[in-house]
C-alpha cells in the first residue's frame, strides 16, 4: 500500500481487519496460512493468547487502515501514508519482536477502567 498507493489494496486489508475485529479471528487469511504452514512446524504448546486483546488490536488496525483508505481514495495522500505507515510499524513490531502494541493498549485500557477494590 505504501509502495503502490492503491487505496483498493488497502481497502481489502481494511475489510480483513474488520472481519477479524468484529466477526471472528478465524476469518483472517494470514492466520489461516499460519495454521496451515507455520504451526505444524512448531513444537506443541498449551499456551494460547486471549482472543479479546488480539481482536482489539485488529480493531485498531481497522481504524488506521480505514483512515488510510479514505486518505488515499480522496486524494489526501499524506493522510493515507501516515495512517498506513503507523499500522505497518505496529505490524512490523509484532512480527519482529512479538510485541503486540494493540494488545498492550487493550490491557492498559482494561487496567485503567477496572476500579481498584479496597480490601
Amino acid at each position: 500500500m505504501l509502495l503502490t498507493g492503491s487505496w483498493r489494496l488497502l481497502a481489502a486489508q481494511t475489510l480483513i481487519f474488520a472481519l477479524c475485529a468484529f466477526v471472528s479471528l478465524r476469518l483472517n487469511p494470514w492466520g489461516q496460512v499460519f495454521r496451515a504452514v507455520v504451526r505444524p512446524r512448531l513444537k506443541p504448546t498449551d499456551e494460547r493468547e486471549e482472543a479479546a486483546p488480539v481482536r482489539f488490536a485488529q480493531g485498531v488496525g481497522f481504524v488506521f487502515a480505514l483512515v488510510g483508505t479514505i486518505g488515499y481514495a480522496t486524494g489526501l495522500t499524506a493522510v493515507g501514508v501516515v495512517a498506513t505507515a503507523a499500522a505497518l510499524v505496529a505490524a512490523l513490531l509484532n512480527a519482529a519482536t512479538g510485541f503486540c502494541l494493540g494488545c498492550e493498549m487493550f490491557l492498559l485500557i482494561r487496567r485503567w477502567r477496572t476500579p481498584v477494590r479496597a480490601e
